[in-house]
């Protein structure tokens, strides 16, 4: 409830959404301006996803409007969509092109579809006995989804709206920090900016490091222009003078290791900067899991524009 309170009052819904739950009269459910969505079955996956979409009042560039796609749809896509609408206000102060915001959710009425989400997010494996993930009923789509996004989404967004190919940006949160890093590691031309918060680096004992060598490797041979922003809470991994070592959930951030993960990362990617990745780590400092989506996801239309951080 303190992230839905939390999520509610950014975006300044907190007043009609919970009222209208209480029974008062008089309410109406809230819109987001210049916002559409819909339900989009995929044959990749077998499942169907909700699609938002948030498209700029300007009229698009020549090229076409830079993309952000947002993975965790339900729960990202409204502040990015805000914010996204704000920068526009500012076009002629900050000089970015108005940016399409596309989220990637599921048909629920929650913020996230759990065990969608980690079937789809997860890379996959020739064994998911032990992956760090007691809940989950099944894993590893990482590649059915991102077929899915590269073969029936964006022909979708694209015969919708005027997109610039070479301008498009992936934004995922903890699991999908994971697909980010995954998508980038295995089909690094799908996007050309990648913003990977919390990634799940502990999940099936690091597999994705692996991804991550033969990655540096393919850069190596072919250089690319590529950018990376990884991003973590510094209270994700607690500190080791921190009592209550002996409490469960202790014990399993202690081993997920978020914040040394990302650390690590960070420094073995850097070198591949003369082989046109450009990565940025940032740690956010008071940040737990939860709350670093909601303050990463403030400076991802900026990074995506390329501006500093």
């Amino acid at each position: 409830m303190k992230t839905l309170l939390i999520l509610a009052c950014v975006l300044g819904l907190a007043p009609s959404a919970f009222a209208a739950g209480s029974g008062a009269t008089g309410w109406a459910p809230a819109v987001l301006p210049q916002s559409v969505q819909r339900d989009l079955p995929s044959h990749h996956t077998g499942r169907s996803y909700r699609i938002f979409v948030s498209k700029p009042s300007a009229p698009a560039p020549a090229t076409g409007y830079p993309v952000i796609y947002v993975l965790d749809g339900n729960a990202q896509f409204p502040l990015l969509a805000l914010q996204a609408r704000a920068q526009e206000k500012r076009a002629a102060v900050t000089g970015q092109a108005p940016t399409l915001v596309v989220g990637i959710g599921y048909p629920i009425d929650g913020l996230n579809d759990e065990q969608a989400r980690a079937e789809d997010y997860t890379p996959p494996a020739a064994d998911l006995s032990d992956t760090g993930d007691e809940q989950a009923r099944r894993q590893g789509g990482a590649d059915r989804f991102l077929a899915f996004v590269e073969d029936e989404l964006k022909p979708l967004i694209e015969r919708s709206y005027p997109v610039d190919r070479q301008r498009q940006t992936l934004f995922g949160h903890s699991y999908g920090g994971l697909f980010t890093l995954h998508t980038l590691f295995t089909r690094p031309q799908a996007f050309q900016t990648y913003l990977a918060i919390s990634p799940s680096i502990w999940w099936n004992h690091r597999q994705i490091l692996d991804e991550q060598r033969a990655f540096a490797q393919r850069l190596a041979d072919r250089p690319q222009p590529l950018r990376l922003f990884l991003g973590v809470g510094a209270l994700e991994q607690p500190s080791p003078l921190d009592a209550g070592g002996n409490d469960p959930r202790r014990q399993r951030l202690d081993s997920r290791r978020m914040v040394d993960n990302v650390r690590e990362l960070a420094a073995t990617l850097a070198p591949l900067e003369r082989a046109g990745l450009r990565s940025q780590l940032r740690i956010f400092p008071d940040e737990g899991h939860g709350t670093t989506a909601l303050v990463a996801s403030g400076r991802a239309l900026g990074f995506a524009a390329g501006q500093p951080e």
